[in-house]
C-alpha cells in the first residue's frame, strides 16, 4: 500500500509538473500573443503565374501545344476538335470532350471565345452554346449572353449553373472577344449508403466579376426535369460541344 500511494504520488508530481511548466493548450495565457499563434503545419509554397502563365502547382489541361489531356466524351477515342494558332475549338457534330484525368475539390482556369460570326446562326439555342461540367455532371454554363442581345431563360445564360441559378451579373464579352473562367470548386461528399452528406459547391469568377458566390448545386444539371444527385466518385472535367464552334485556350486546373 505504502508503495502503491508512493507511485500515485510521483504521478501526480509529474502531471503537476507538466501542466504548470508547459504550454500545454489545455492552459494557455490569453494575455500573451503566443496563445493564439499556430506555428504549424505551414502552408506549401505555390509560385504564381507571371504574364497569365499558371501557377506553379497547376496541372496544364491545354496549353496550345497538344490535346495530350483529352479524349472524346462518347467513346475514349483521341480528341478530334480542331488545334490551331494555340486554340482548342469544337467541331460541330463531333461530340464533348474530357480530360483523361478525374479529379474532386479544385480551381479551373480556362478562356473561351464564342465565334465572332454567332449572330449568323438562324438557330438562337445554338449561338455560342457550350459549358464546362464538373465531375461530368456539373454544368458551369457558356452561351452568347453578350448585352442579353440573345433572348435566353435567364438561368442558362453564361455565368449560370445550368437552369439551377442565374448569375449575380451578366459579364460576357462581345462574340470574337476573348472571355475567362476562374472556377472553385467543392465536391459533394456522400455516406456509405450513397445519400448526400455534403452537396457541391462552386464560386465562379467571369471576366473578373463575381458571378456566382458560393453556390450550393442542386444536383446534375438536367435539360428537362429537376436536378438530382447520385453517388459518384472523382470525375472528369468535360467541355461540351452543342452545335456551336466555341473555342478554348490557357486552361489548367489546381487539385485542393
Amino acid at each position: 500500500m505504502i508503495v502503491m500511494k508512493k507511485i500515485l504520488l510521483f504521478l501526480f508530481a509529474v502531471c503537476f509538473h507538466s501542466l504548470t511548466h508547459s504550454q500545454d493548450i489545455f492552459i494557455k495565457d490569453y494575455t500573451k500573443p503566443a496563445a493564439t499563434e499556430i506555428w504549424e503545419p505551414q502552408p506549401k509554397i505555390v509560385t504564381p503565374g507571371l504574364n497569365n502563365a499558371p501557377p506553379s502547382d497547376a496541372i496544364v489541361l491545354f496549353n496550345g501545344k497538344d490535346t495530350d489531356s483529352w479524349i472524346m466524351s462518347k467513346d475514349s477515342s483521341k480528341c478530334k476538335w480542331k488545334q490551331e494558332n494555340n486554340v482548342l475549338t469544337a467541331i460541330v457534330r463531333s461530340g464533348n470532350i474530357k480530360t483523361k484525368q478525374l479529379f474532386g475539390d479544385c480551381q479551373l482556369h480556362l478562356e473561351f471565345m464564342i465565334p465572332a460570326d454567332v449572330n449568323t446562326t438562324p438557330v438562337a439555342t445554338n449561338r455560342g452554346n457550350s459549358g464546362i461540367f464538373l465531375q461530368e455532371r456539373y454544368e458551369v454554363q457558356i452561351f452568347d449572353s453578350y448585352k442579353n442581345e440573345t433572348p435566353l431563360y435567364a438561368n442558362g445564360i453564361t455565368g449560370s449553373i445550368y437552369k439551377q441559378v442565374i448569375p449575380l451579373a451578366n459579364a460576357g464579352s462581345k462574340p470574337g472577344d476573348w472571355n475567362n473562367y476562374d472556377i472553385y470548386y467543392t465536391a459533394p461528399k456522400f455516406r456509405f449508403n450513397g445519400t448526400v452528406e455534403t452537396p457541391a459547391f462552386v464560386t465562379v469568377v467571369h471576366n473578373n466579376v463575381l458571378v456566382l458566390n458560393h453556390f450550393e448545386i442542386q444536383g446534375s444539371s438536367e435539360y428537362i426535369g429537376t436536378p438530382h444527385y447520385e453517388l459518384h466518385d472523382k470525375g472528369a472535367i468535360e467541355l461540351q460541344e452543342h452545335g456551336s464552334g466555341v473555342s478554348f485556350r490557357n486552361v489548367w486546373i489546381r487539385e485542393l
